[in-house]
């Protein structure tokens, strides 16, 4: 068994330690699995939002499109709403979330559902992207290559766009903590939150 010390107020336990024990995985995760798809087939039709293609990935929740919405078109900064990646210099995990999310959307054309009305301290708009009717914020979730972001920690003010799919996002974080998945592997769990882990950089 693998513990892993967390904080008691992050959202994704409800204990101080993560345990890692498979007693009831499968079943927790077989009926985490129906909730899956129950909520993800709850909204038939995809959002409203622009096509665009993705030209570069920035790191496991950025990615840059090409913005045609301006009279010159310019490379616009896209935040994945709702997760927060492991940093960049979290070996290895950093460096995976990246290269997944470059894998399923880098050169692709997606559907961006995106709060263009404000941006970030970085010049990012906030969005979510569906490639071929998948959330892809949701599966970096459930693939255990992210963390479901919540808005009391990360962020001061909360909006509905910010929040729309929070249960989605919180039944594929506790599936891939149930099956192991990415960060959640019992062999070599991620120790720290992103947040803890630039808090320790000099």
């Amino acid at each position: 068994m693998v513990k892993v010390k967390l904080k008691p107020d992050y959202p994704w336990t409800k204990t101080n330690l993560l345990d890692f024990r498979f007693r009831g995985k499968w079943y927790g995760a077989i009926v985490l699995g129906l909730l899956l798809l129950l909520t993800s087939c709850s909204q038939p039709d995809l959002p409203k939002g622009i096509f665009t293609k993705v030209e570069r990935v920035i790191s496991g929740q950025t990615l840059e499109i090409l913005d045609k919405t301006a009279k010159i078109p310019v490379l616009q900064q896209v935040r994945l709403a709702g997760i927060i990646a492991p940093d960049l210099k979290q070996d290895p995990w950093g460096t995976r979330a990246k290269q997944h999310l470059k894998q399923l959307s880098e050169g692709k054309k997606i559907l961006l559902e995106a709060d263009l009305t404000a941006k970030d301290r970085y010049g990012r708009i906030s969005g979510y992207i569906w490639i071929d009717g998948i959330l892809i914020n949701e599966q970096l979730l459930k693939e255990g290559y992210v963390l479901a972001e919540t808005s009391s920690i990360y962020r001061p003010v909360t909006s509905n766009f910010q929040t729309q799919y929070s249960q989605r996002f919180n039944y594929a974080q506790e599936y891939a903590r149930l099956m192991g998945n990415g960060i959640w592997n019992p062999d070599k769990p991620m120790g720290l939150t992103p947040i803890e882990f630039r808090q320790q950089q000099p």
